[in-house]
């Protein structure tokens, strides 16, 4: 599965790609707000630190499809390959999808809350679609089954689309779409750092340290190797 960093920070990008297997990075016209600094600066800083061949996902702010095109192409040429165009699922996004993909470019349709909006949403040509786990969930929905169905419909009909599950709150959400096989999670920083803590692991190094220190005091295995 993938993880990206559902953040525009780029302190927390930094610190994402230095310790954990990140595959991109994904931003929206929210996530870049909380940043308020010049747009395009941001977008070049981004690139810088995760390189050329980590994904970078962009959202559109334009609502009609030929201004969605005109933004996917100026968006292009600033952050260059590995770019994705992210449209909320409309019309006019549906519509911005096929003439985007006629140009070249990877289309990542956001926004899902139905399995239909995802089918469609492939249909017209999406490399990604990204169904909202913790927005399902907060309107007595289930995301987690919302997307189920999806990886279903997905391999029923042998589409090659890519989910890539969003909205996340806590790791138990994670955890549960990783098992539909969705292939794909973009999360916040502080999500990553849970992914992967357990107090029972901090409990075993430290046994670890102490067993260590009763034999070999504070040297570390490249002490007695010299």
């Amino acid at each position: 599965m993938l993880y990206l960093i559902d953040t525009a920070n780029l302190e927390a990008i930094k610190k994402c790609c230095e310790y954990y297997p990140v595959a991109g990075v994904t931003t929206n016209p929210t996530i870049v707000s909380k940043e308020n600094t010049d747009f395009k600066k941001l977008l070049y800083s981004i690139r810088e630190i995760i390189g050329a061949d980590k994904m970078l996902h962009v959202q559109t702010t334009a609502m009609e499809a030929g201004e969605i095109l005109n933004e996917a192409i100026a968006l292009k040429n600033v952050v260059g390959d590995n770019f994705y165009l992210k449209i909320p699922i409309t019309k006019e996004g549906i519509k911005a999808t096929a003439m985007c993909k006629d140009k070249g470019f990877g289309v990542t349709m956001t926004a899902i809350f139905t399995q239909q909006q995802a089918l469609i949403a492939a249909n017209a040509g999406a490399d990604f679609v990204a169904p909202y786990i913790n927005r399902l969930d907060n309107i007595v929905s289930d995301g987690v089954h919302v997307v189920e169905e999806i990886v279903n419909m997905f391999n029923m009909y042998d589409i090659k689309t890519k989910i890539l599950a969003a909205s996340f709150k806590n790791v138990e959400q994670v955890h549960k779409v990783a098992m539909t096989g969705a292939g794909a999670v973009t999360v916040n920083p502080d999500i990553f750092d849970m992914l992967i803590y357990h107090p029972l692991t901090y409990y075993a190094i430290d046994d670890f340290c102490k067993d260590w220190e009763t034999v070999y005091g504070d040297k570390l295995v490249a002490d007695l190797l010299k």
